[in-house]
């Protein structure tokens, strides 16, 4: 008779019902079942008898619910508690802000892929994808980004002018109120092709269709501000900024010491009930030409004019730029990216309570405004600006890899250029699935707070990596600035977009797991959320409901982990095609991962969770990569498995894997309490770390992609500007490459014939013509032998300068005006 089988029988039934998530009453019965065929099959019944009083011992005290929440939840309770971190009340706004989209299936431990397949594929409607066409592609067309940001330090005028005329402005403002209307979705779609163009020009028009004025009062705008202010802000009569940060409060944007004092005062003639505001911003987009400043104060009311509370908490206001009091403060200068940028100070402004947004019913509820509105912003602007760049510069990086030649050969087929080149390629696939998929989410009525962080910090460090590989492809063609450099002034940029909505250091550290970890978990905020009723007895019965799942969940988690590290994710159902099911199957096996080491770590750390930046960035970093792999898989369902698209799809979904296994091996390796760390190791990677970089021979496919027209490349490059044209040189260097490739084996032919021969050291042009007279080619394969000679001069050549061209007007002296008195000496 067998020892092991009964015991063998009791951890199988447990597996399986942790495994499939089997409800505690299917547990049991599996156990007593699988006991029972152990005992059939020779089973030592001694060992029988000890599995079964282990089960009921387990079992019995946990299906009987009134000694159960007694005995076992009533204690856990009132430790639990006591442990509960207190939260501010700001805190609390941000965690119950906004909804959980897909992403709280990747905290799930299982997610239901199919939920993320059956979302729409994102469309624009006709109205919208004119407007691309139509204005969106004028306007780049318009835009000369050498001459705005060297020559003026700002959009030309008529520029201005185009985008007022347009709307470009007023495109999330509603029609009724004189905007576009337009969807999340044709915003990000416009800020991508203006910023395949010039960052400032995205920047200008992203910002008032972004957090601020407009979003604002849509949300919370009382109807006489909407009728008043939208259709002002739509047409461009009103051009908007939004003063938050100063210079004591950046990212803690919390400890704004602007106030407003709630008092009487002089308003039109007439003594009203107003706020007097002190403030001191810095670092404001569109402050230096705005019209309708929006800022965000501390309201006091120490004469209790509008009830018993002196501390009201943060609060919104709309100021225009002629109030008396109110200072409008030189520009900054940003990375020599010029977009109108600057501070705006307030001394004893007075403003009547009607300036309040949304009215006096929203006084002190300004941080929940911000909130709310910030992850639709974030989710757009900057991920966008990313996307547009990123792709832009990947295909025509690949253009110019193609044309460019070195000892004979173009720089794209040596291995050095070739490994930058399929980074450039797999990042920039990665970057527009993450950019699109959270404009989807917006579109559909989602407020992704979660996912928006993701795309913010993630984007803009993936599109720095970009920027970075297309000028060391480029050399010297990248760093001359001047008319035909379609790189420099993103170089230098580069920055701005890590730095701004939150810098990229925090969104990693505290933001993306810190809110993730709780908004998508599925048990942890309704434990908050239960522990806080006030009424015991239903404290007591939800918090028993939510903790048994919760507890269900986290042993659940710690199986499929387990076995899907010792079984390399290889079975289990998972959609998809064959090519892709594979990925899906890796995908469940790391969110199981990541949901197991998220509980372990709330569960043993506590509040002092929060304080754990390296772990909380760590862990943020696996969900960010599932998120991203997730809308990486999309974008490819979408499309419709495109067979060309899956050396790019496969490059970035390998690099998000092995970025995941990092990040896990960096958090357990260095976990806070070691033997935690050391088991955790064992259920997460028990056959070691076992995800790789993508492959050379990966990078090469991904790479030739970038050098070589065609279908997939078309599509990389879908909702870029690069039309070519006078103000577009990075678009004539793409549009020659079908030009290029077709000149190749001509060029091949006529080298070889050339060397050696007595023409070898002439000048091209007599070359050309002793081929042409040698027969080596045609005349036909001449000109065209001609045409590639011009091609190429114009994709490497630079620009060159008079020096007086380059001094500052500041420098040079002012001419003396007409009958003026000299100077004393």
């Amino acid at each position: 008779m067998s020892i092991l089988l009964p015991i063998l029988a009791l951890l199988l039934a447990g597996g399986i019902a942790a495994y499939h998530r089997l409800s505690l009453a299917m547990w049991t019965g599996l156990s007593v079942a699988l006991l029972a065929l152990a005992w059939l099959a020779g089973g030592h019944p001694v060992a029988v008898a000890v599995c079964a009083v282990l089960l009921a011992a387990v079992a019995v005290p946990l299906l009987l619910t009134d000694f159960r929440r007694s005995r076992i939840t009533a204690p856990l309770l009132d430790f639990y508690t006591k442990i509960l971190p207190p939260l501010s009340s700001t805190e609390r706004q941000m965690l119950e802000s906004g909804t959980v989209g897909f992403e709280g299936e990747l905290f799930s431990g299982r997610p239901q892929w199919q939920r993320l397949l059956d979302q729409p594929a994102p469309a624009l409607t006709a109205e919208e994808q004119a407007f691309l066409d139509g204005p969106c592609e004028e306007l780049c067309r318009m835009m000369n980004d050498w001459e705005a940001t060297h020559v003026r330090a700002d959009l030309p005028p008529e520029v201005w002018a185009f985008c007022k005329t347009h709307k470009f402005f007023g495109m999330i403002i509603p029609k009724e109120y004189g905007g576009l209307g337009f969807s999340a979705l044709a915003h990000h779609k416009v800020i991508q092709k203006l910023a395949s163009v010039s960052s400032l020009l995205s920047s200008t028009v992203g910002v008032p269709n972004s957090l601020g004025p407009g979003e604002l009062l849509m949300h919370y705008g009382t109807q006489e501000q909407k009728d008043h202010y939208l259709p002002r802000l739509a047409d461009g009569r009103e051009i908007p900024c939004f003063g938050l940060t100063g210079p004591f409060a950046g990212s803690d944007a919390t400890s704004i010491p602007d106030t407003g004092v709630v008092c009487t005062g002089q308003w039109n003639g007439a003594e009203v009930v107003g706020i007097r505001l002190n403030f001191e911003k810095r670092y404001i987009t569109l402050a230096p030409v705005a019209t309708l400043i929006g800022l965000a104060f501390r309201l006091y009311d120490p004469d209790k004019l509008l009830g018993d509370t002196e501390d009201l908490g943060i609060s919104l206001a709309l100021i225009p730029r002629d109030t008396p009091g109110m200072e409008i403060g030189r520009r900054h200068f940003p990375l020599n990216v010029p977009f109108q940028n600057g501070p705006i100070r307030g001394k004893d402004v007075f403003v009547p309570l009607s300036a309040l947004i949304g009215g006096e019913e929203y006084a002190g509820k300004g941080w929940a405004m911000l909130v709310e509105c910030l992850s639709i912003g974030r989710s757009i602007t900057l991920p966008s600006t990313a996307s547009g760049s990123s792709k832009a510069f990947a295909v025509v990086t690949g253009a110019y890899a193609r044309i460019r030649k070195q000892f004979g050969l173009s720089i794209g087929r040596f291995e050095g250029v070739e490994e930058v080149l399929a980074r450039m390629a797999g990042n920039a696939y990665a970057i527009s699935a993450l950019a699109e998929a959270t404009a989807a989410a917006v579109t559909r009525g989602e407020n992704p707070a979660v996912p928006s962080t993701i795309a913010k910090y993630h984007c803009t460090e993936m599109g720095r990596q970009v920027v970075s590989d297309a000028m060391d492809v480029h050399g010297g063609k990248g760093i001359i600035l001047g008319p035909r450099n379609y790189l420099g002034r993103a170089w230098q940029g580069t920055p701005i977009g890590i730095t701004v909505e939150g810098a990229n250091i925090m969104t990693r550290s505290l933001m993306i797991f810190g809110q993730g970890a709780i908004r998508c978990h599925p048990w942890v905020l309704k434990e908050m959320q239960a522990a806080m009723i006030e009424d015991r007895g239903t404290r007591l019965r939800e918090f028993d409901k939510v903790l048994f799942s919760h507890i269900g969940f986290a042993v659940s988690n710690a199986v499929r982990a387990l076995w899907m590290g010792l079984t390399a994710s290889r079975f289990g159902r998972a959609p998809g095609d064959a090519y892709t099911r594979r990925y899906y199957r890796k995908l469940n096996r790391y969110s199981a991962a990541l949901a197991l080491c998220a509980d372990t770590s709330m569960l043993t750390l506590g509040g002092k969770l929060k304080f754990k930046e390296k772990l909380s960035g760590r862990l943020g970093d696996v969900l960010s990569q599932l998120y991203l792999a997730s809308a990486m898989l999309k974008r490819y369902e979408d499309a419709g498995r495109p067979v060309s698209d899956r050396p790019l799809l496969a490059w970035a979904f390998h690099d998000a894997v092995h970025k995941i296994e990092l990040a896990l091996s960096g958090a357990l390796r260095n976990f806070p309490v070691r033997p935690i760390g050391w088991a955790l190791w064992v259920l997460v990677f028990p056959l070691g770390r076992r995800a790789q970089a993508p492959s050379d021979r990966l990078g090469r496919r991904a790479a030739a992609l970038l050098m070589t027209p065609g279908d997939a490349r078309d599509r990389l490059a879908r909702g870029t500007f690069l039309t070519p044209c006078e103000n577009n040189p990075a678009g004539r260097i793409d549009s020659y490459l079908p030009k290029v490739v077709l000149a190749e084996p001509v060029e091949r032919k006529f080298l070889k014939a050339l060397k050696g021969s007595d023409v070898e050291n002439r000048p091209y042009e007599e070359q050309l013509a002793a081929g042409v007279e040698r027969g080596w080619i045609t005349e036909a394969e001449k000109a065209q032998l001609h045409e590639l000679r011009t091609m190429t001069l114009d994709a490497i050549t630079v620009d060159d300068f008079d020096p007086a061209e380059l001094e500052a007007a500041g420098a040079r002296p002012v001419p003396a005006l007409p009958g003026a008195e000299p100077e004393a000496a």
